[in-house]
Order: structure tokens, then C-alpha cells, then sequence
């Protein structure tokens, strides 16, 4: 029962970042051929990351409270609003255009496209939620390797979508936006027809009990001074950082190198596959190995010097090596991080805590590009990758103060040999 939960979990999330990946690379193109200028672009792509800052950790509680399953549904019902509201953007703002200033057509079709996005960010919770779902049916041992499932799901879903919108694209840039509405429904009924509750009803109550109040500013910073899941959230902020500055601003970086972008596609797409090598196979083993606090303490080193390498680099062949080791540092942090983080809060908070996770990593996704393009502009090519890197040293070293050496002091304690 568990492996059939945990497979339609995997197949949900799938083809949540199918739908999330047909129009993401289309997005600039679609915003374009309505006069939207560079900068208008950017505050687009950004929109779905604030949004999503303040509907993930809602949607996180309301999981603890009222079940995964109901807000899972509601969930993708969200999603595929939004991306109906981005398919009939031009005859919507056409038509709100004719209503209050007719020479206006193409400024109302950019804003339901920020609507869409910003309706999407609120309600797309989902990828939360099915952490959350994953932690609900799996024991602390074999929790990291379950995860890792949602990041080959996240892997795979960015090789496919992309090359799918691509060819979908020829249609127009609105007719991938009617198909990840699709896929989106479709995910939906599976849900509704194939998914059980994973909360206990005693979880619940419990949930109802301790969360008076929803998310609130002060809610994040509470979490952020609790002893335990605080410097997993701090590392979690501050790692997500430094990594979606690579992210982010890879396309700036690859045309600086020389990269057209067709080649610039087939690099994602490489990197997308060790993501799935990783997440998918590597965590497993590496779980049954290593505990998470050395593994954590391993993958943000590797990531540190990777990260130190890629700033210099500016051949094709050394960039695909340096992205062997970035991309194995990912893919330990990405899911490593999330399975600690929910073993150190009871089951009831769970979703919550999960939900604060992707508010933090949504906050470096809004704050990256920024950072990186401001470098390479006024610094070049190699200073995000000096900038980040720089970051993550600072992150290997407050992890050593703020979970190793806890960590080991307690250890000391159980043992009878007290603290050094």
C-alpha cells in the first residue's frame, strides 16, 4: 500500500512539473509579443515565486489541519485556474481593454497574465503538501530515499516539458498553457479517484489545537529561533541563495560563454538528468551510509568548491564536468534538507514547517536573479559564482556551529561522557 501511495505521489508531482515546464521557458516569449519590456519580463517570472511565498506555507498548515488529500485537490484546481486565465489572457484583456481604455489592449493582456501567475503561486502548494504526504507514510529511515522520489519527479518533469512546449509553441504561446491546464485537471481526478488521506485524524486534532492563528510573518520568524529545525531553515534560506543565483541566471552566463541556445537547452537538459540519477538512485544508498548531518555538511563543501570552480569557467567540457559534482551537491541538499527538516518537528506540524521551507527557498528565488544579473553586469561573468560560492562557505560554517557540534554534544551526553 505504501509503494502504491508513494508511486501515485511520484507520477502527481511528475506531471505537476510537466504542466509547470511546457510554459515556464515560454513564459519571456508569450510577455513579449505583447510589448512587455525586459524588466516587466522579469517581475512575470517573479511574480509566481512571491506568491508562492505566502501561499506555501499557508497551504502547509491547512494540510496539518484539515488533511493532505483535500488540499492537494484544491491545490491543482488552483493551478489550473491560473494557467486557464494564461491561455485566454488576450481575450480577457482584450475584452477588459474595451471596458476601460481600448487603447490599452496589450498593458490589460500583460496584467491577467501577472494575474495567472500570481493565482498559480498562491495555490500551488502541491509540491508542500505531497513532502508532506511522503513524511506521513514513511519512517525516519527510509524518509530521505522516499523524497528523493519527488526530486527525479522534479528532474524529469524539466527534461520533458520544456522540449514539449517547444513543439507545442508552434500553435502559439497560449495553446501550452490549455495543455498544462489539462495536465493539471487530469492530475486532479487522479488525486480524487486514486489518492487516500495520509493524516491521522488524532494528527489533526492535535494541528487544531496548536495552530491558533494562520501563517503570519511572526509564525517564520518563530521557526527560524527554534533550536532544532531553526539552522536547518537558516541553511535551507541561505543555501537556496547561493544555488538560485546559479540558476537563475544561467542563460546570462551560458550567452557570455558563447552558448547559443539550443546548446543552452541541451546543458539544462543534461543537468536535469543527474538530477534524476541523484535523487532518484544515489540517495538511497547514500542514506543507508551516512547521517544527515554528514551528509549535509558533505554536499554544501562540494557545493561550495563547484560553485567556486564554475565562476571560472569558460569552456563547454569543463562546465559539463563541474556540473557532475554541483548537480550530486544539489541533490543530497535539496532532498537531505527537507527530510531533516521534517523529522525535527512532531507530525502535526509538519506541513507547516514544509510550507515555511518553500517560502524561504521562494524568497532566494525572487531575491537571486537580481543579485546575479547586478554582478555580471558590474562585475562579470565570474562573480555570481565567486558571490555564491562565498556564501556557501559561510553556510558550511554556521552548520558546524549550529548542528555538528549540538549534534555531537548530545551524542557525548547519551553516551555518559557529558558534554566537552
Amino acid at each position: 500500500m505504501r509503494r502504491y501511495r508513494l508511486f501515485t505521489i511520484f507520477i502527481i508531482v511528475f506531471m505537476d512539473m510537466l504542466g509547470f515546464g511546457l510554459i515556464l521557458p515560454l513564459l519571456p516569449y508569450y510577455a513579449e509579443s505583447y510589448g512587455a519590456a525586459p524588466a516587466v519580463v522579469g517581475l512575470l517570472v517573479a511574480s509566481y515565486a512571491a506568491a508562492q511565498l505566502v501561499g506555501a506555507p499557508f497551504l502547509g498548515r491547512l494540510s496539518d489541519r484539515y488533511g493532505r488529500r483535500p488540499i492537494l485537490l484544491f491545490s491543482e484546481a488552483g493551478s489550473v485556474a491560473g494557467f486557464l486565465l494564461m491561455g485566454f489572457a488576450d481575450p480577457l484583456g482584450r475584452m477588459f481593454a474595451s471596458l476601460a481604455a481600448p487603447q490599452a489592449e496589450n498593458l490589460f493582456v500583460i496584467g491577467v497574465l501577472f494575474f495567472s501567475r500570481v493565482v498559480d503561486g498562491l495555490t500551488g502548494g502541491n509540491i508542500t503538501v505531497a513532502q508532506a504526504y511522503i513524511a506521513d507514510i514513511t519512517d525516519e529511515q527510509n524518509r530521505a530515499k522516499s523524497l528523493g522520489l519527488i526530486g527525479a519527479a522534479f528532474g524529469l518533469g524539466f527534461i520533458i516539458g520544456p522540449a514539449a512546449g517547444g513543439t507545442l509553441s508552434r500553435w502559439g504561446y497560449n495553446f501550452p498553457a490549455f495543455v498544462a491546464a489539462a495536465v493539471f485537471f487530469a492530475n486532479w481526478l487522479s488525486i480524487f479517484f486514486f489518492l487516500p488521506e495520509s493524516l491521522a485524524g488524532e494528527q489533526k486534532e492535535k494541528a487544531l489545537r496548536r495552530q491558533r492563528a494562520p501563517f503570519t510573518l511572526q509564525a517564520l520568524l518563530h521557526a527560524l529561533n527554534r533550536p532544532k529545525v531553526g539552522p536547518l531553515l537558516h541553511i535551507r534560506l541561505f543555501y537556496g541563495l547561493a544555488f538560485a543565483t546559479f540558476q537563475t541566471i544561467f542563460s546570462l552566463y551560458a550567452q557570455g560563454i558563447g552558448l547559443n541556445a539550443q546548446t543552452t537547452g541541451y546543458v539544462l537538459a543534461y543537468v536535469g538528468v543527474l538530477s534524476v540519477v541523484v535523487q532518484g538512485g544515489l540517495i538511497g544508498m547514500l542514506t543507508r551510509r551516512f547521517r544527515d548531518n554528514w551528509l549535509i555538511t558533505a554536499g554544501l563543501w562540494l557545493m561550495a568548491f563547484s560553485l567556486l570552480v564554475w565562476g571560472f569557467t569558460t569552456k563547454l567540457w569543463l562546465l559539463l564536468i563541474i556540473l557532475l559534482p554541483l548537480s550530486l551537491a544539489g541533490g543530497v541538499l535539496n532532498t537531505i534538507l527537507q527530510s531533516a527538516i521534517s523529522k525535527s518537528v512532531p507530525p502535526e506540524e509538519m506541513g507547516g514547517i514544509l510550507g515555511i521551507s518553500a517560502s524561504l527557498e521562494a524568497i532566494s528565488r525572487v531575491v537571486a536573479p537580481s543579485i546575479g544579473g547586478y554582478l555580471i553586469q558590474n562585475l562579470g561573468l565570474w562573480s555570481p559564482g565567486v558571490f555564491s560560492a562565498a556564501l556557501m562557505f559561510w553556510v558550511v560554517g554556521f552548520t558546524y556551529r549550529h548542528i555538528v557540534l549540538p549534534a555531537r554534544r548530545e551524542r557525548l551526553m547519551l553516551e555518559g561522557q557529558g558534554a566537552p
